[in-house]
């Protein structure tokens, strides 16, 4: 099964992308890992790559699909892979449906995780950090004492672009980005959208109710 998940800024879908590649032992590929590890590794791709995030420019969607073309190559991934932050654009998915048939390969289905901007907003902006790496969230996983980390008692932070102004801007341009994108993918009828609201477990049980029926 070969699986593009999509979901915006603070839905969770690093976590239930965790749980599904458990669960259907499919393969999980990050853009962003893979970007990094192809710098890290110094391959001809990453070293191109390297000069425009030197730059601090976007790597520009040429060289990008080169990297998921790529990836997706390998023999790793011949039971099924799940593609995450990738694509996010129209031009990226038309470039994926260039690639794919080349591969022997199709996308199975579109899983868009679907959170209401409100609960996302309250989501990321309670969001508190501490130095030593542990998170917290002021409504949902405070700590025992206010502003303070359980772990090492460091003061709690909140990151710069965990702010309400950040997060509604983010959420703008994801939605600008990603809605003719579902729409591509929906006159396919490969879309399954799932809302992103509830306990973690819960939303991985119509997650995978989704996927048990491709």
């Amino acid at each position: 099964m070969n699986i593009v998940l999509l979901g915006p800024p603070g839905s969770g879908k690093g976590t239930q992308a965790k749980m599904i590649a458990d669960k259907y032992g499919v393969v999980h590929i990050s853009t962003g890992d893979i970007l990094r590890e192809n710098v890290r590794n110094g391959t001809p791709l990453g070293v191109e790559a390297k000069k425009f995030m030197e730059a601090g420019k976007l790597v520009p969607d040429s060289l990008l699909i080169d990297i998921i073309k790529d990836r997706l190559a390998k023999d790793d991934v011949k039971g099924g892979w799940m593609l995450d932050g990738y694509p996010r654009t129209m031009p990226q998915a038309e470039a994926m449906d260039q690639i794919l048939p080349n591969l022997g390969q199709k996308i199975d289905v579109v899983l868009n995780i679907d959170v209401p901007d409100a609960e996302l907003v309250k989501r990321v902006t309670g969001r508190r950090m501490c130095k030593c790496g542990t998170t917290y969230h002021v409504q949902f996983n405070p700590p025992k004492v206010a502003g303070k980390c359980d772990a090492c008692g460091a003061d709690l932070y909140q990151r710069a672009d965990d702010t309400e102004e950040t997060v509604k801007e983010r959420l703008q341009a994801y939605h600008a980005q990603t809605q003719p994108l579902i729409d591509y993918y929906d006159k396919r009828g490969i879309v399954a959208t799932v809302v992103g609201v509830g306990d973690i477990k819960e939303i991985f049980g119509k997650v995978a109710v989704a996927l048990d029926k491709i």
